[in-house]
């Protein structure tokens, strides 16, 4: 452990304040779709939707701040490549969020459904999680906490994927109209592959303190 703690730079002041960003960026992010998954009054989707498109922007903007960093900064507060990866994961969560929404709204998809809210409680229970890892990977503490939330998000993954194989076998026997199927299929694949890059993201954190522990 000592030896994982000196590896990382106390000075640091870019690459930690800009992952802590990005993660509390994507909480907002992966919450106001949370709440949009649940609304009664459709009318309040384009609101919504704003919100999601104006965070998503946000979210590229400072992993174009990560990458910035890292081809000016040789001395970086761990791998090269690790930051390259945690930077892209989360700004693909982003990505595959606003593209969810963007698809609810383009499709017209009138009303949510339980897997829809399943799938974006799922998302923001394990950005939330990851938010917790990076700040818990900069105090440079208890670093059990961190593989604490990265075991989490892994078990939420694994969740999604049971709830998203339900609601497409749910959804293929009970929709009879083909457009409505692949408009929906749609949206949920975009929800769980969401899922998917939270675990990939869960699975850089853990390479980080495996290689230095």
């Amino acid at each position: 452990m000592a030896n994982l703690l000196s590896y990382f730079i106390p000075r640091d002041r870019k690459f930690f304040p800009l992952f802590q960003q990005a993660a509390s960026n994507l909480v907002q992010l992966a919450l106001v779709n949370y709440e949009m998954s649940r609304l009664n009054n459709n009318e309040r989707v384009k609101e919504f939707l704003f919100q999601i498109e104006t965070l998503e922007h946000k979210g590229d903007q400072i992993t174009h701040e990560i990458f910035k960093e890292l081809g000016s900064n040789f001395i970086t507060p761990f791998d090269r490549e690790d930051i390259h990866a945690l930077a892209s994961a989360i700004d693909d969560i982003c990505d595959h969020i606003h593209g969810a929404a963007k698809r609810m709204d383009l499709y017209k998809i009138e009303k949510s459904t339980v897997p829809i809210q399943k799938l974006s409680e799922i998302i923001y229970k394990s950005a939330e999680e990851l938010n917790i890892a990076i700040i818990e990977l900069q105090k440079k503490g208890n670093l059990n906490k961190v593989m604490e939330s990265c075991v989490k998000i892994t078990g939420l993954e694994n969740h999604a994927d049971d709830v998203f194989e339900m609601a497409i076998a749910q959804l293929f026997e009970e929709e009879k109209d083909p457009i409505k199927i692949i408009k929906m299929k749609e949206v949920l694949s975009t929800l769980e592959t969401a899922t998917d890059k939270c675990g990939d993201a869960a699975n850089v954190l853990e390479s980080i303190i495996l290689k230095h522990n």
